[in-house]
């Protein structure tokens, strides 16, 4: 088995805090079996060399690989999400059977070493050897498990933590992008020159393109921290935009959106639709593409919104991959899913089944 495949199921970590736990308790009782052996010489007490190898040695062996089994099943528990009443009697039988295979694996040796001959073997001072140190077991197992469980918890919340991190940073990260990408000399100049063209021909759409622009700022500026939004907020964002497109490209950009209203209220990425649209607008016009059309398709199916961005303009030659590989936005954005949902997700970028432009789709689970 390689390396890697053992890390899957066994955490290295935990099996040494479990094997440091259980050589501390061999500790305490050495230290006990030293002080009854100094003040109670008149009892009988085994040699020091069999104690501590056939009984202390061989114990621990045992009940450290029993416990990292036991640490391979709990995640396994906590992955499946079982009730505490089952996870509970489940752990309550294999604290009894610890003992059973303690007791079993010591006869076997014992009668294997010739310590006791089979026709001296008593089931009935096995059974009660077993049942005589069962409430210690007990308490052990539980202990043991509470260590594991602790562990698991902890890693978990380091992870989230780290998790949480993460899409912050690539939240200020996209809306930085975002910022620099609109904040370029072209879309500035282009924008202000077209309000400057309506400061002559109507006034009030002048006036309205600057509040889309000031509000388009406003909302990457000091929108919320929050990873995802409602549907309904992100196409408010998208709107800003979209008015300020329709003046810069006149009648050379057609823009429909075709959107459920039922689904205003679903939760989706912050800052997602705007920089695929902008790359939509950027790759797909051409010298023989100079009227562009882009469809919004926006829907809900399964449990998936569905969200799809398609337009009539020239096709790109390179793969999904390569297209993420070379643009950081695109990149961004896959970065963005993958540590929202993990591999529940789905973000493509193709050329039409006609050929004739591209389109995106993206699926995400519907909060």
């Amino acid at each position: 088995m390689k390396l890697s495949a053992i890390k899957k199921y066994i955490d290295l970590k935990l099996v040494f805090l479990l094997a440091g736990f259980y050589a501390l308790f061999d500790l305490v009782f050495i230290a006990k079996t030293a002080y009854m052996q100094s003040y109670h010489p008149e009892r009988h007490f085994e040699p020091w060399a069999d104690f501590l190898i056939y009984n202390l040695l061989i114990d621990w062996i045992i009940v450290v690989t029993y416990m990292t089994l036991i640490a391979i099943s709990t995640k396994r528990f906590l992955y499946k999400n079982y009730s505490w009443v089952k996870i509970i009697i489940i752990h309550t039988v294999f604290s009894i059977l610890i003992g059973f295979f303690i007791r079993l694996i010591f006869d076997l040796f014992a009668i294997v070493t010739g310590k006791i001959g089979l026709s001296e073997y008593q089931l009935e001072e096995s059974f009660y050897r077993f049942i005589y140190v069962m409430d210690l077991n007990f308490l052990i197992y539980f202990a043991m498990v509470f260590i594991i469980y602790t562990y698991y918890y902890v890693k978990q919340v380091k992870e989230a933590e780290k998790q949480r991190s993460l899409l912050e940073t690539q939240l200020v990260s996209a809306r930085m992008k975002m910022l620099s990408s609109q904040l370029q000399p072209h879309f500035l100049f282009n924008t202000l020159n077209s309000i400057a063209v309506l400061a002559d021909l109507d006034k009030e759409k002048a006036k309205d393109t600057i509040a889309d622009l000031s509000d388009f700022l406003r909302e990457i500026l000091y929108k919320g921290d929050e990873n995802e939004i409602t549907l309904e907020q992100e196409l408010r964002t998208l709107e800003y935009y979209l008015n300020i497109l329709n003046v810069r490209f006149s009648d050379h950009l057609k823009i429909t959106k075709h959107i459920d209203k039922n689904i205003l209220h679903k939760k989706v990425p912050a800052l997602l639709l705007q920089p695929i649209i902008e790359n939509s607008i950027k790759h797909g016009y051409s010298y023989d593409h100079t009227d562009l059309e882009i469809n919004i398709t926006i829907k809900e199916e399964g449990k998936y919104l569905v969200i799809k961005i398609d337009n009539n303009g020239e096709a790109i030659s390179s793969r999904h991959g390569e297209l993420l590989h070379n643009g950081l936005g695109l990149a961004n954005i896959d970065a963005r899913l993958k540590n929202l949902y993990g591999s529940d997700y789905f973000f493509e970028i193709s050329n039409k089944a006609d050929a004739k432009g591209v389109k995106t789709i993206i699926k995400v689970p519907t909060i």
